[in-house]
C-alpha cells in the first residue's frame, strides 16, 4: 500500500469511525450488549474475508505478537466499552469530543513507553487539546450528565491511544485481517460472559443496527485503518482519525438534533485544529534529515 492508498482508507475509516456513536444511539441496549454485539458481526465478516482471500488466521503469528494482539483487543474493548457509555450519558457530541484527546495521549504514550522524541510543536498541540477539552466541559460537577459523559469519553481516548500504540507492534509481519479478526475476537471472548443473556431482549432493528455496526464501522473500518497503519506512523493516522468529531457531530445534528453549545463548539475547533495543525507540520519535519 503505497502512503497516498493509506491516507484515502484512513479518512474513509474516519468517516465510518463517525457513524459508530449514531449507531450507538440507535441501538436500544447497554454498552457491553453493543460492544458483544459489534465484535460478533465484526469476527464473522472478517473471517469470511479470510477465506474468501485464503488467509490463514494463524499465519505468522508468533508468542509476542499473540501477546500484543490480546492486549491491543483488551484495550479495544475498554475503548469501546466506554465510548459508548459516554454516548448514552452525554449524548454523540460529547462522546466524540471527548474521544478526540486520543492523539495528545498517543504522543504522551510513545514518549513515555516508546521512548521516541517529541518536538516542541506536539507539546503545544498537548496544550491545546488540554485546552479545549476545558471548554468542552459542561461543568465541573459530576452530578451534570453531559460533564460524567465526557469523563467517559476520555477514558475511551485514553485507551483508543494505548491501544492505536500497542497495535503498532501487533500488526508487524501480520495480514490487516489477521490482526482485526483477533483483536475483534478477544473483544467478544472479553465481553460476551457479562451480557450474552441479554441478547434475547433485542429487537430485529437493533440487530439490524448491530450487523451494520460489526460490518461496516468495525470490521471494514478496522481493516482500513490497521492496514494504513502499516505505512503510516501513529500520530500520522491519529491526526486523520481525529476528525471523526466532525463527521459525528454532523450526523447526529441532521439525525437527532444533537447541536454542541458554543462553548463546546469553540473548544473542539481548538482541539481539532490543533491535531490538523500538527499533522500539516509533521511530513515538512520528517522530511529533514537527522
Amino acid at each position: 500500500m503505497t502512503r497516498r492508498h493509506a491516507l484515502v482508507s484512513i479518512h474513509l475509516a474516519a468517516v465510518l469511525f463517525g457513524l459508530t456513536g449514531i449507531f450507538g444511539e440507535l441501538i436500544q441496549a447497554d454498552a457491553l450488549i453493543i460492544t458483544a454485539g459489534r465484535a460478533g458481526f465484526a469476527v464473522v465478516t472478517l473471517w469470511g474475508f479470510m477465506r474468501w482471500y485464503r488467509i490463514s488466521p494463524v499465519a505468522n503469528i508468533q508468542t509476542r505478537s499473540a501477546i500484543a494482539l490480546i492486549v491491543a483487543g483488551l484495550m479495544l474493548a475498554i475503548h469501546w466499552v466506554t465510548f459508548f457509555i459516554a454516548v448514552k450519558i452525554g449524548g454523540v457530541a460529547i462522546a466524540t469530543l471527548g474521544f478526540a484527546s486520543f492523539p495528545a495521549f498517543i504522543t504522551l504514550f510513545e514518549w513515555l513507553v516508546l521512548r521516541e522524541r517529541v518536538r516542541a510543536h506536539e507539546w503545544i498541540v498537548l496544550t491545546l487539546v488540554s485546552g479545549g477539552l476545558a471548554m468542552v466541559t459542561p461543568s465541573l460537577s459530576f452530578s451534570d450528565g453531559a460533564t460524567v459523559g465526557l469523563a467517559w469519553a476520555i477514558a475511551s481516548g485514553l485507551s483508543f491511544a494505548a491501544f492505536t500504540v500497542i497495535n503498532r507492534r501487533a500488526a508487524r509481519k501480520l495480514v490487516a485481517y489477521q490482526v482485526a479478526f483477533w483483536e475483534n475476537l478477544v473483544v467478544l471472548l472479553a465481553t460476551l460472559p457479562f451480557c450474552w443473556t441479554a441478547f434475547g431482549n433485542i429487537g430485529w432493528l437493533d440487530w439490524l443496527w448491530l450487523a451494520m455496526l460489526g460490518i461496516f464501522c468495525t470490521a471494514l473500518s478496522h481493516y482500513l485503518m490497521v492496514s494504513s497503519m502499516k505505512v503510516l506512523q501513529a500520530r500520522s493516522a491519529g491526526i486523520v482519525i481525529a476528525l471523526e468529531p466532525v463527521y459525528a457531530i454532523l450526523f447526529a445534528a441532521l439525525l437527532f438534533g444533537q447541536y454542541p453549545g458554543i462553548r463546546a463548539l469553540i473548544g473542539g475547533t481548538i482541539m481539532i485544529g490543533a491535531i490538523v495543525w500538527s499533522g500539516l507540520r509533521q511530513p515538512r519535519a520528517e522530511a529533514k534529515p537527522t
